[in-house]
């Protein structure tokens, strides 16, 4: 009987041994930037905006993380979006106003850029526009509905989501909160 019982205190720290190092082999790496901080990446407030890269209209890469420094406002839109539509004024006007101090994006969901184009002119949008034509980035947002603004700080943690329609006054206070901070 002894013998039996050392064979199954073996044969458990063995798997004790080999379980462990499996975990430790297959852990998912820290993200530099992230530890960095102190702080996750993810889509939702308190935590490091997730990055990407998208190719604005008029074909320049646009990446979130190289505008840390400064607060930058995602918007995800469509052009097909009526409360969109109605709320782009707003971020022109923000765009003019806070050049310089704030990143304003406006990040089409889910079309071409062959479908933005005319309708970024026909509105006078003058700030960024990448074109998220799969739906990637606005999948890694968990963006479920248009239009989903999101208030970025100068360290690239998210700081506000709204969703839905935003009237000027709302936007504007947002901005000068991240201005503040």
């Amino acid at each position: 009987m002894p013998k039996s019982r050392f064979t199954w205190i073996l044969l458990f720290l063995g798997v004790l041994l080999l379980g462990s190092a499996w975990i430790l082999e297959s852990r998912e790496p820290a993200d530099s930037t992230a530890e960095a901080a102190g702080v996750a990446e993810a889509p939702a407030v308190g935590y490091l905006a997730p990055d990407f890269t998208l190719t604005t209209l008029n074909g320049q890469t646009f990446t979130l993380s190289e505008q840390r420094g400064r607060p930058v406002v995602v918007n995800f839109w469509a052009t097909w979006c009526p409360p969109c539509r109605a709320e782009i004024p707003h971020f022109q006007d923000a765009s003019v106003k806070y050049n310089g101090q704030v990143a304003i994006i406006g990040v089409d969901d889910g079309e071409t850029i062959a479908k933005v184009a005319p309708f970024a002119n026909e509105m006078g949008i003058t700030y960024p526009l990448p074109v998220d034509e799969n739906s990637i980035v606005s999948s890694r947002y968990h963006v479920n509905s248009l239009p989903s603004t999101f208030f970025i700080d100068s360290e690239g943690v998210i700081q506000k989501i709204h969703i839905g329609l935003i009237n000027q006054a709302v936007l504007e206070d947002q901005i000068e909160q991240l201005l503040a901070n």
